[in-house]
């Protein structure tokens, strides 16, 4: 009888591919952060990105003519995102900007990656590295805030209907 070595499992989690994406608004009335350097920016939200493991493959400063309260962006910049991420094999698409709940569901659709906005990236980095049980509970009630307002009109098909 031969004895079988044992196979190591690697429990190492997987790396994730990420598009990082830094609009830039219209300059109506900008605050400090936002009249900053596009690149200077971008390669801060680069650094979060990578604060997370994650495997940034892309990075683009995209700049907005008119925001589309859908999506953020046009059509053609949406199409070509899609393509970036289907190409490079993208899993989560990071845009250095405050998404609305309704702008992220769609961009999830049209991606179909996962998406992440600038608050939702540095909840998830707070989550990772918060360690008392005190910083632990405040990251958790910071992050049910944030995602309440994005249920918001997903479970509709279980309210009552009106008569």
């Amino acid at each position: 009888m031969t004895k079988s070595t044992p196979k190591s499992i690697d429990h190492a989690t997987p790396v994730l591919k990420a598009l990082v994406i830094h609009p830039v608004r219209p300059t109506r009335g900008q605050s400090a952060l936002e009249a900053r350097d596009p690149k200077a920016r971008l390669e801060e939200a680069v650094g979060l990105a990578l604060a997370l493991d994650l495997n940034v493959v892309e990075t683009m400063i995209a700049p907005l003519r008119l925001v589309t309260p859908a999506t953020l962006f046009g059509k053609g910049k949406i199409e070509e995102f899609a393509a970036i991420c289907e190409v490079e094999h993208i899993d989560v698409a990071v845009f250095d900007d405050q998404l609305t709940p309704v702008q992220q569901r769609n961009l999830e659709r049209s991606l179909n990656v996962k998406v992440v906005d600038r608050t939702g990236l540095i909840l998830e980095i707070f989550a990772r590295r918060a360690r008392t049980r005190e910083g632990k509970l405040q990251v958790e009630l910071a992050r049910l805030d944030y995602e309440r307002s994005r249920l918001v009109r997903t479970w509709t098909h279980l309210e009552r209907q009106r008569g």
